[in-house]
């Protein structure tokens, strides 16, 4: 079987605070909750998930008291979004104004865009350069 290239990719991430990181990526970023979903017996979860309607990706995010294992984000965890173009600065206020906190990812990512880590510590990379398969 060969896998599809246009399949569509689901980023999951466990969550401390599903509140505090909806707001982030949905009053910050401009994401739409696509389902939401309550704990409903042993094993299960919280669940969030988050993306654009039309697009082929969307972010899920678990919370609650069966998580297999808290958030551990890192510094090399990134989210990246390649917007071909300058980062509003308007868009970073309202990042910082739902949660998020403004980090530096080195030089690589601080020349090509802006990092903004959000409630769980994970790192949002908004950068000014588009995608190609020779982007480095």
């Amino acid at each position: 079987m060969t896998i599809d290239p246009r399949a569509h990719l689901r980023l999951a991430r466990p969550s401390r605070d599903l509140a505090a990181t909806e707001r982030f990526y949905v009053d910050g970023l401009g994401l739409h909750v696509l389902f939401r979903g309550t704990a409903g017996g042993p094993g299960e979860h919280d669940l969030l998930m988050l993306g654009w309607p039309d697009a082929s990706w969307h972010l899920e995010l678990v919370a609650g008291a069966n998580l297999a294992a808290p958030p551990a984000p890192n510094p090399e965890d990134l989210l990246v979004l390649y917007l071909a173009g300058p980062v509003d600065d308007a868009l970073v206020a309202r990042l910082a104004a739902a949660g998020g906190v403004r980090v530096s990812q080195g030089p690589y990512w601080d020349r090509w865009g802006v990092t903004v880590a959000d409630p769980d510590g994970y790192r949002l990379v908004l950068s000014n350069r588009s995608w190609s398969n020779s982007a480095g």
